[in-house]
């Protein structure tokens, strides 16, 4: 591989803040057809049909003279390497055809060292001329997205040459929140599942990982505050649980794709595993006045309950960089408080009469105040405002259930009140259906709903969420895309300009095969084929037509 990290002058006229240079060249380009195979759709883009042959040999990446990351910054050294073989993944050295080109990369603001977060900027301009391609972004997040798009107007003609045809792109993401969420309780994921999930993320612009990593089946993750809630709660306290290292690991490779990690310990309810290493934890169920023998959620009439979670939350905290946490608070069951003798006892001390969702709510306030304390900003399932609990208005409140009309009156009346919303509700695709379905994705209106438009700057973004219970790491990538990705270009791309499923069908489907061609078995739209796919994917190779000769795909193989 050519050395493809250098220092440059050239390109420095370009940044992000000169709209009107880039409003006269897309002008000047406005009657030229606009490329299928960028998904999501930047925000204005502008293709002309004169194309520019590239010589893998003769290609590199460049930092501008004024920029302010130099070579040193991990991020994006690393990303360069990485995206080179996306751009080439056909060339393994030797002789080829094509031009020099050099990519120029100018960071106008930030550093490099720190984490993704909320207020991470993702804006970036790309302009692809004869010879070089000029990529301005005010930080580094940017620049991945900047990155990724341009490897994605990348081709091979009809001989094998790679292409680029010239090309203006402005970009920024509608929504600040793009997440995907996968449940590691009901099914273990392997760390490398998740890292390759981690990879389509970036490859469709998602930049949250929502890890939603315990519940009622399992505990895998091992702590060292508790490390009997691993031992006695994962499905096996060796195989199955996630160490400090691999969580470390899990965040490193989601940082050097400009993804967020937020944890999610959901509680008082879904906790059954935690009980198995927490004696005393969970709530003890009764049958008349004798226990059962089973267990409910939290047992919020304790002392030391709050301790427990004041401990555990104070790990995760240092655990988990982001500023965000999720603290669940959903679908909690109160026959088991509602059996206990202690419990009503304590609904009677503190003038609950024979309201639970009271009692529920004041857990919740507790639990809120501990985070508060560690200076995390809280997510909360919709069901903890439902209940009329005291919420601090810096919570962001998570929707997940209802018709579109429901969850709808939910955002307004979330919106009304003065707090944060991201939308679940329409995009839980561990759904399936036969047909189509990544359409219903594809047609959310997430702003649909009654309300002012300083509500609606309150929807911070949406969530692609996928359950566990009939899913691990066998069916993982082919339910979740590309159908995660008809979500992922309504939370990025303008909504007018991208709502059309007729006109998104031949590019997602371009874009699938781009993905399975990088690895990732999506599953296909409907009927058609995809050329050159990596071997590792082929059912045999008996079964093709042509197999390539050249080695273009062991890196997405392994």
């Amino acid at each position: 591989m050519p050395a493809i990290i250098q220092y440059t002058t050239r390109g420095l006229e370009f940044n992000t803040g000169k709209l009107a240079w880039f409003s006269v060249v897309l002008m000047i380009l406005r009657e030229m057809p606009v490329a299928q195979g960028v998904w999501p759709m930047p925000q204005m883009m502008t293709q002309s049909s004169e194309a520019y042959l590239l010589n893998p040999q003769e290609f590199t990446f460049q930092y501008a003279k004024d920029s302010v990351v130099q070579p040193g910054c991990s991020v994006l050294d690393i990303a360069f390497k990485r995206y080179f073989t996306l751009i080439f993944p056909a060339y393994s050295g030797g002789n080829a055809k094509g031009d020099p080109f050099t990519v120029v990369l100018n960071v106008g603001s930030g550093g490099c060292d720190g984490y993704p977060d909320e207020d991470s900027k993702e804006n970036y301009s790309l302009l692809v001329s004869a010879g070089n391609g000029v990529l301005t972004a005010d930080t580094v997040w940017g620049a991945l997205r900047g990155l990724e798009t341009f490897s994605q107007l990348v081709y091979q003609d009809d001989y094998d040459v790679y292409c680029v045809n010239k090309t203006v792109i402005l970009d920024f993401p509608r929504f600040p929140f793009r997440g995907i969420l996968l449940d590691t309780s009901r099914h273990f994921l392997s760390v490398h599942a998740i890292m390759k999930t981690l990879d389509a993320m970036a490859y469709s612009k998602f930049n949250v990982f929502h890890w939603h990593i315990v519940d009622d089946p399992s505990f895998p993750y091992q702590s060292y505050s508790f490390p009997d809630l691993s031992d006695k709660g994962a499905f096996h306290r060796f195989t199955h649980v996630y160490t400090q290292t691999d969580i470390r690991r899990v965040i490193s490779h989601a940082r050097l794709r400009g993804i967020r990690v937020l944890p999610e310990f959901d509680s008082p309810g879904h906790t059954q595993s935690w009980g198995k290493g927490q004696p005393g934890l969970l709530t003890p169920c009764y049958r008349g006045t004798v226990p059962s023998g089973t267990f409910g959620p939290v047992n919020p009439t304790v002392s030391a309950s709050y301790q427990f979670m004041a401990r555990l939350l104070e790990e995760i905290s240092a655990v988990f960089p982001d500023s965000y946490v999720h603290l669940g608070g959903d679908e909690v069951d109160f026959s088991c408080w509602k059996s206990n003798p202690d419990v009503r006892d304590f609904m009677e001390k503190m003038g609950f009469g024979a309201d639970f969702t009271k009692l529920e709510a004041f857990y919740m306030e507790n639990i809120l105040k501990i985070a508060v304390a560690l200076n995390k900003t809280t997510v909360l399932w919709q069901d903890v405002f439902d209940y009329h609990e005291n919420i601090p208005m810096e919570t962001v409140l998570h929707i997940w259930k209802g018709t579109p009309a429901q969850y709808r009156d939910e955002m307004s009346r979330m919106t009304e009140a003065g707090y944060r919303v991201l939308l679940a509700a329409p995009w839980y695709i561990n759904h399936i259906s036969y047909g189509q379905d990544w359409r219903n994705a594809y047609t959310v209106q997430p702003l649909n709903f009654t309300g002012t438009e300083e509500q609606k700057k309150l929807v911070i973004g949406g969530e692609v969420c996928m359950w566990g219970e009939y899913v691990d790491a066998t069916n993982l990538m082919p339910r979740l895309w590309p159908r995660a990705s008809a979500a992922a270009e309504r939370l990025w791309s303008n909504e007018e300009q991208t709502f059309n499923v007729t006109e998104a069908y031949p590019r997602l489907a371009e874009f699938r095969c781009r993905l399975v061609r990088r690895g990732i078995r999506a599953e296909p739209l409907f009927v058609g084929h995809c050329d050159e796919v990596p071997p590792c994917l082929q059912p045999s190779r008996s079964m093709l037509s042509r197999v390539p000769e050249r080695k273009p795909f062991a890196s997405f193989c392994a």
